[in-house]
């Protein structure tokens, strides 16, 4: 790309969760449009579109090849398909050399598995899914229990709806608090779930403990290796 602008990349892959990419999609075009210094783009391997864990299909706007060196990045997860994302290594090629030159490094949910597959998180603290943090260490990273983590160029969110909230901090580091609140208000963005503030006590490890199992089965299959060195700090 020849564009003067700083461009903040959003990687696609087969099989993100949606709401990873698009929530601070949503969030960081409005800051382009606020702000022209600024533009946003969805890279991928190819234009094609890709499928996610919804019925919903994504197309990128730009290849890998299109967007050598952006301004920003930033890596959504998923489950069973983020796993195998961790040894997609064209993904993990372009990932390294846009690092290179990135001011900034970003990632919501289990898209920081992939940031760590990579080689960006080592010696770094992060975060990720709750069910999946403790993972992190497996790739050199330090796992810190917070909303999001910033480390250096590294900027990583917990899971799924974080993603906006580090849209929103991104959006102040770049444009300004009065910009990133008036973005803030632009998408009404003011939770109150129905069911309340969750309880962080009581989160429902047990519960869900059979689904983290499938998901590190099942998305490493293809790859042992990556699998026991991830299971070893289960």
């Amino acid at each position: 790309m020849t564009d003067d602008r700083k461009t903040i990349a959003f990687v696609a892959y087969p099989g993100l969760t949606p709401l990873d990419l698009v929530g601070p999609l949503q969030v960081l075009s409005a800051l382009a449009l606020m702000n022209p210094a600024y533009q946003t783009v969805v890279v991928g391997a190819t234009k094609d579109t890709v499928g996610t864990d919804t019925p919903l299909r994504i197309a990128p706007s730009h290849t890998f090849d299109e967007v050598p060196s952006p301004f920003a990045v930033l890596v959504p997860g998923g489950t069973v398909p983020t796993l195998r994302a961790m040894a997609d290594e064209p993904l993990l090629a372009w990932l390294r050399t846009a690092a290179g030159g990135a001011e900034l490094v970003t990632s919501v949910c289990t898209g920081s598995l992939v940031l760590g597959a990579a080689g960006l998180l080592e010696g770094r603290r992060a975060t990720t899914h709750w069910m999946f943090r403790d993972l992190l260490a497996a790739l050199g990273a330090t796992p810190v229990a917070r909303r999001w983590v910033e480390d250096g160029p590294v900027i990583t969110a917990a899971g799924v709806s974080a993603g906006i909230d580090l849209a929103l901090h991104l959006a102040e580091r770049l444009g300004g608090r009065q910009v990133a609140t008036n973005i803030q208000f632009a998408i009404e963005y003011d939770p109150e779930p129905p069911q309340g503030a969750l309880d962080w006590a009581n989160q429902p490890y047990g519960d869900l403990k059979p689904l983290r199992e499938h998901t590190l089965r099942e998305g490493l299959a293809e790859n042992p290796e990556l699998l026991a060195k991830l299971l070893a700090h289960a």
